[in-house]
């Protein structure tokens, strides 16, 4: 297993839209294998496969539990997902691998169902709610092209490009 380089914003590949998944076979297994290790290493609660360049709709996601820690045992392989509902609203301070050290209050829906498959194409549907549900919405969005950032009202926009910029400035 491998892990992966993060794209960071603004990574034009970040917002290029992804494609189904239609071979459920071994690349796809070593895919997801290795985001795992990849969102392991950067204490992510998912990841999307655009974000290590992979233009398919595959993100992984892993909840901790009550003592915060994350289990294998829970990782969740979401293969081309669909939301068949969304319900509700609340706010929710979100960050990103590919936004690194930047957490702002975004809208989501509180609760969602899910179709999706696994990583031998078997369908299921899957119910969420509370963290379950942003980080599902979250990688969703980045399979679509779609940064937290994107949903922020204009003038938390222009801090963040500002808060970037000299984030920048001083890594160089």
């Amino acid at each position: 297993m491998a892990i992966l380089e993060v794209l960071k914003y603004p990574n034009p590949t970040l917002r290029k839209i992804s494609q189904e998944v239609k071979n459920f076979d071994e690349d796809l297994h070593r895919l997801l294998d290795n985001m795992y290790e990849t969102m392991n290493s950067k204490n992510g609660v998912g990841l999307a496969a655009i974000q290590v360049g992979v233009q398919k709709r595959v993100l992984l996601i892993n909840i901790p539990r009550d003592d915060n820690e994350q289990y294998q045992e829970d990782l969740l392989e979401i293969i081309n997902p669909v939301f068949l509902k969304k319900e509700g609203s609340l706010k929710w301070n979100e960050g990103c691998l590919s936004i690194p050290e930047f957490y702002e209050e975004i809208d989501r829906f509180e609760k969602i169902t899910l179709a999706y498959q696994d990583r031998f194409g078997n369908k299921k549907i899957l119910q969420g709610e509370g963290l379950l549900s942003i980080a599902i919405q979250h990688e969703i969005d980045h399979l679509n092209g779609i940064l937290f950032v994107d949903k922020l009202p204009i003038l938390k926009r222009k801090k963040f490009e500002k808060e970037l910029k000299k984030i920048q400035k001083e890594s160089k």
